[in-house]
């Protein structure tokens, strides 16, 4: 049997860790071929411990001429671009709106947010000129309901699900399918125990405001992307798929205080 993504080139940015390294080691298990981007260094180890056919790059998601870049490495060294995850994001100081700086926003927005914009611009623009692909944007669960402290970035996450749902009526005549994976609260690198333990204790405090009772892990996230990337969700665009334990549902007729989100930040990429 040939892997899921078998003969397909995969750009994923924020590969060097977490939610991006996880999609980068299952995608490539399923025989894709691999652009690994990020701003951190990381990816470059990342590529290496997966070997031929994975490429790391650097990329500041914000900055046009590094995404350009970036398509353009999946173009020259594979020969075209067949699925982009726009993973790369960071959570931001969460404090309450008024407390929040012009800086604060620009600076969430323009990674969280104008990075999946021009993403999502350049990727299109290759896979229009190769017949189609599949674009994957991890965006959160703050931008569907309401997280306490989470207004700014909440709000560049909103703004994802809506390029995500737009774009995917822009093309989905010119068979490029656009969906998003909305994580919950992950135990990656914004939880600082997860830095130490690769999984919870069993004696950490389990989230009381999800209704499976655990933590997410990136590889929750990374099936996630994994089955919208593969042709098996051929019939599926502009969705935005939480992959949270209930927590959108269970607890989306709440008010600001919900249980477990107001103390951490939780989704890095």
């Amino acid at each position: 049997m040939t892997g899921r993504l078998q003969g397909k080139v995969a750009v994923i940015t924020g590969a060097g860790s977490g939610m991006g390294r996880a999609m980068a080691e299952l995608f490539f298990a399923e025989g894709a071929r691999l652009v690994l981007a990020d701003i951190s260094g990381k990816q470059l180890d990342v590529a290496r411990s997966l070997g031929d056919g994975a490429v790391g790059v650097h990329c500041d998601v914000s900055d046009e001429a590094d995404v350009k870049a970036m398509i353009a490495a999946a173009e020259e060294n594979f020969g075209r671009l067949d699925v982009l995850c726009n993973n790369a994001g960071f959570g931001g100081p969460m404090a309450p709106l008024h407390t929040q700086t012009a800086e604060t926003w620009d600076k969430v927005h323009a990674t969280n947010c104008r990075g999946v914009f021009l993403g999502m611009k350049y990727g299109i623009s290759s896979m229009l000129r190769t017949g189609g692909g599949v674009i994957v944007n991890t965006t959160s669960a703050s931008g569907v309901v309401g997280w306490k402290h989470h207004s700014v970035y909440g709000a560049a996450k909103a703004g994802v699900n809506q390029l995500t749902r737009a774009a995917a009526l822009d093309y989905s005549d010119r068979n490029i399918r656009i969906n998003a994976v909305a994580p919950g609260t992950m135990w990656t690198g914004l939880v600082q125990a997860s830095q130490t333990h690769a999984e919870p204790p069993a004696d950490f405090p389990t989230l009381a405001g999800i209704p499976m009772g655990r933590w997410g892990m990136a590889k929750d996230i990374a099936q996630a992307a994994l089955y919208l990337a593969s042709d098996e969700a051929a019939y599926v665009t502009g969705v935005i798929l939480p992959v949270d334990g209930g927590y959108c549902i269970g607890f989306s007729g709440m008010g600001a205080e919900r249980p477990g989100i107001a103390s951490v930040n939780t989704d890095g990429t």
